[in-house]
């Protein structure tokens, strides 16, 4: 495995010596557009960590104040939330506060992966080729890139507001509909990036801050429909997977090596997911790093994980026991 080794189930010790006696408060909700999501994520971590006999408490919250976080019991906290709230920065401020250890990067590292201009900047200054991009500006009627472009929030994940613009007409038709988002929520800037076409590829990473770290192998992503929308990650079942594919020389260790190197560029700890497309070209793109990946039966990183050995209980005990061991608030 590119930057470290994971061990499989014969080599690993219980999930319940992971966590070292610890107690979990798992948490699952919040109020971005991927709460539905979130929940499921969120049970499918706390039902893992019970399954091995760790004592779990499981509260679905929506935008907790820090004395409300306090009276919630739990030695290590598993923020399973996905989106600007809960993977983006503010609950990871309020988490610091309370100086509990949890599962995940930091806010600073937060906000910097949940900002897609940022993360391709920093993707760009360690020399990770990444697609031209521009900030959308809702009064210029011109697009910034020549088309085909994608037009897609700058914090938001799970695809939720993308529109695939193949032609000028295209754009013209999408603008109203991103106006109209931009109107009902303006804290939701978008962006306008060059559309590669391809396949889309993901890597998991584990531990990226430890000289452990491992970058699982690639998983390839093939929507039945042209796009790899929220419905085909989340609940239809004819997207095909295929875990480590055959790729051209070089690819699959080129992103792992890349994945692992952005994600500590950045400052994650404990797990990421880093998405890139390949285009006809066998060229790989960074797409965008997610901090808090998903835990459903269709996510991506559980499922490289288990390629390698890695259960699900045991998977979410490591990220226990790594969260114990940087117990100081890291940024």
């Amino acid at each position: 495995m590119t930057g470290g080794h994971a061990a499989g189930p014969s080599g690993s010790p219980h999930p319940r010596a992971l966590t070292r006696g610890a107690s979990v408060l798992v948490l699952g909700g919040g109020p971005d557009a991927e709460r539905e999501v979130s929940l499921e994520s969120s049970r499918s971590v706390a039902r893992a960590l019970e399954s091995a006999g760790i004592p779990v408490r499981y509260e679905v919250i929506d935008q907790p104040t820090a004395m409300q976080l306090a009276g919630m019991p739990g030695d290590v906290v598993v923020p399973v939330l996905h989106g600007p709230y809960g993977e983006g920065g503010p609950l990871q401020d309020l988490l610091d506060r309370g100086g509990r250890p949890y599962v995940g990067c930091g806010p600073t590292a937060a906000r910097v992966c949940m900002d897609k201009v940022a993360s391709k900047l920093h993707a760009s200054a360690i020399g990770v080729a990444t697609a031209a991009a521009a900030v959308f500006n809702p009064r210029d009627t011109t697009p910034p890139i020549d088309p085909p472009v994608v037009i897609k929030p700058i914090h938001e994940g799970s695809s939720v507001g993308v529109h695939l613009c193949h032609t000028r007409a295209a754009w013209e038709a999408a603008l109203p509909r991103v106006i109209d988002d931009l109107r009902a929520h303006e804290s939701r800037p978008y962006m306008v990036e060059r559309l590669i076409t391809g396949h889309e590829l993901t890597v998991g990473v584990l531990d990226p801050s430890s000289d452990g770290a491992v970058a699982l192998p690639p998983i390839r992503i093939e929507p039945a429909a042209e796009f790899y929308d929220y419905h085909a990650k989340y609940t239809r079942d004819d997207t095909r997977y295929t875990v480590d594919p055959t790729l051209a020389p070089g690819v699959s260790d080129r992103i792992r090596r890349e994945a692992l190197s952005l994600a500590r560029a950045v400052g994650v700890r404990h797990l990421c997911r880093v998405d890139f497309l390949l285009d006809h070209d066998h060229q790989p793109w960074f797409l965008e790093l997610n901090t808090m990946p998903g835990f459903t039966g269709h996510s991506l990183l559980p499922m490289a994980a288990r390629h390698t050995g890695l259960d699900m209980p045991i998977l979410c005990a490591m990220l226990v026991g790594w969260a114990i061991r940087d117990q100081q608030p890291m940024n």
